[in-house]
């Protein structure tokens, strides 16, 4: 099947690959321009960029797709269909309707569940005990679309973000060639209308911990917020990044250390199982430790 494909960020980069493998015929990739990186902050392509360019693949990256040439250059791929995975652009109608089949998106949640930005992170956060990927039919609403396929994955208690987005990645490549192999069979069915919620990006002001929280929350605030943009407390007046933690026992008062690395919350305790400090490499809590240890009391 002759495609365009659509997507920017390291989670795209295993769905392209799939494709590829599976025989299909890349018109064109599609992704963000470079941005300003490092500390010389020079253009530095994403990843799927990277990763066209080195399978030799014909890479375009508007600002915007509002323009009529732009339309009209991607009316021209004459593509049976476009794949969509975080793009990071709103399609306007007239891209939607180009390919013959249409624009297929996969999308990393449960629909109608965490339409938006952020659905990883808000279904760790709002502690749902699974999450899946859909691949959708698009069209012009947010995450609206009529779903061809469906699957779900457990979260775990100690799930990380970093940890779903590996797995949802590569079940989304997984799911996508297969629904392209069957695409003239499947019927996209509406999604209900019970049940949706929006996934908002994560405000940096929702990643400092207040340890007068309950631990579960704090707990899945850690894992939700891991790797980016980190949960964060100061530790001696520094900032440090909480990436990986568990629901642990204690009392005393809230931001209190017990023992090893174990904080107490307003409820129960969390334990850090990895840290980060500034400029310095992600570490298990044994390690955190025997660089300077903790003071009594965490901020």
């Amino acid at each position: 099947m002759r495609l365009v494909f659509m997507g920017t960020p390291e989670f795209s980069v295993p769905v392209l690959d799939a494709l590829v493998e599976a025989g299909h015929d890349i018109a064109a990739v599609y992704c963000q321009p470079p941005r300003p990186a490092g500390r010389g902050k020079k253009p530095r392509p994403s990843p799927v960029q990277a990763r066209a360019e080195a399978l030799g693949l014909e890479v375009r990256h508007p600002v915007s797709l509002k323009a009529r040439d732009e339309q009209e250059a991607f009316a021209a791929l004459q593509a049976d269909a476009a794949v969509v995975v975080a793009y990071g652009l709103i399609l306007p109608k007239a891209i939607l309707d180009a390919p013959a089949r249409g624009c297929l998106n996969i999308h990393a949640s449960l629909l109608p569940r965490w339409r938006g930005a952020a659905p990883i992170q808000r279904a760790v956060l709002a502690g749902d005990i699974e999450t899946g990927v859909c691949i959708m039919a698009m069209e012009p609403g947010l995450d609206t679309g009529p779903v061809y396929l469906r699957q779900t994955t457990p979260i775990g208690s100690e799930d990380t973000t970093g940890d779903l987005h590996d797995r949802l990645s590569g079940m989304g490549a997984q799911l996508v060639v297969l629904a392209l192999s069957r695409i003239d069979a499947l019927t996209a069915e509406p999604q209900p209308d019970a049940g949706v919620t929006y996934a908002a990006k994560v405000d940096k002001a929702e990643s400092r911990i207040d340890w007068t929280r309950p631990a579960v929350e704090i707990d899945r605030l850690i894992r939700a917020l891991s790797p980016f943009p980190g949960a964060w407390c100061e530790i001696d007046g520094v900032r440090v990044k909480l990436l990986r933690s568990r629901v642990g026992a204690g009392n005393g008062a809230p931001g209190a250390v017990l023992d090893g690395f174990s904080v107490v919350c307003g409820e129960g305790a969390v334990e850090v199982l990895e840290a980060q400090r500034p400029g310095k490499r992600v570490m298990g809590a044994g390690e955190f430790l025997r660089g300077s240890g903790l003071p009594d009391r965490l901020g």
